[in-house]
């Protein structure tokens, strides 16, 4: 799995690539909770690049969902492959998190006046 993030003036935008699994969920989720840390008002991740994520993996955005929650900061899932929607609609945490067909629209909802670009 890679990992890479950029600010975007009170969002930071988390970009993954590769699969998400028993293997790695622990160190994405300590990405991903540095990455909020640095977050004024939202995280967003782009999955577009991972084309797997396991229970492991989906418990790390859980907790990562929580602490957000928790810190008044918004969190949103964005650019997800059919089969990481899939996935989603199955465990049903796509009534769970905010999902988004782009990046650009994630950061137009949860944080306005940042660019995407």
């Amino acid at each position: 799995m890679n990992f890479s993030e950029k600010i975007l003036g009170d969002a930071v935008l988390v970009s993954a690539a590769g699969r998400i699994d028993l293997s790695n969920a622990d160190a994405f989720k300590d990405a991903l909770a540095a990455s909020l840390a640095k977050a004024k008002k939202a995280l967003i991740l782009d999955l577009s690049g991972v084309d797997y994520i396991s229970s492991a993996g989906l418990r790390s955005l859980m907790i990562v969902f929580k602490a957000g929650k928790t810190e008044g900061k918004a969190f949103g899932i964005a650019a997800l492959q059919p089969l990481l929607m899939e996935i989603f609609t199955i465990s049903r945490f796509n009534l769970v998190f905010p999902l988004f067909d782009t990046v650009q629209l994630a950061v137009e909802k949860l944080a306005p006046g940042s660019n995407a670009s």
